[in-house]
């Protein structure tokens, strides 16, 4: 019976370390992981519930878990699939933000910058915003992962399944597509 108890103690040592771990990562990556399906899906509660799935895989191949070199980039790779995935599965529909983002908001948060200047802040950060998103896809994941999440091109080629020189090629391409765009609005304005 000693021998029961023994292989039981090592059982819930094992299973109790295998929580921590867990508990670790949730810690430690989840902004990351709700960061990379917000980028993916563009609506916060789809982001969410990518998120916990994430980590409902996670928790179900906990057994792989010992083998896993970067948790950070298996996360990242991770997330990505799953927010993938959901949006495949609940088609392109997209949020609609109440505020037209074009317009000042009524409220503007206190600080030391001119109201003027924070609203231009917000209306270049939402112009900014829709001329990602309409880049094509393969440019605009790596862009998101790279530039906005700081990912290193070795994690962007890990988690889309790429090799780095086309991450590097990618982001490049994206940021010369959103230079010409910018420059083109400003032109105009």
């Amino acid at each position: 019976m000693v021998a029961g108890e023994a292989i039981l103690s090592r059982a819930a040592t094992i299973e109790r370390s295998h929580d921590e771990v867990l508990a670790e990562l949730v810690r430690e990556h989840s902004r990351l992981v709700y960061r990379i399906a917000y980028a993916v899906l563009r609506r916060h509660h789809d982001a969410e519930d990518a998120t916990q799935e994430t980590f409902l895989r996670v928790l179900r191949y906990q057994s792989k878990l010992a083998a896993v070199e970067d948790p950070k980039t298996w996360l990242a790779r991770i997330a990505w699939r799953v927010a993938v995935d959901r949006g495949k599965q609940h088609g392109r529909t997209r949020e609609i933000p109440l505020d037209d983002p074009d317009k000042p908001s009524a409220e503007v948060a206190s600080s030391e910058t001119p109201a003027d200047e924070t609203v231009h802040g917000i209306q270049v950060g939402a112009a900014l915003e829709r001329l990602i998103a309409a880049l094509p896809g393969k440019l605009r994941e790596s862009l998101i992962l790279s530039t906005i999440e700081e990912m290193s091109p070795r994690e962007v080629a890990v988690t889309l399944g790429i090799n780095e020189a086309a991450v590097r090629s990618r982001v490049f391409r994206a940021r010369q597509i959103l230079k010409e765009k910018l420059a083109k609005r400003i032109a105009r304005k």
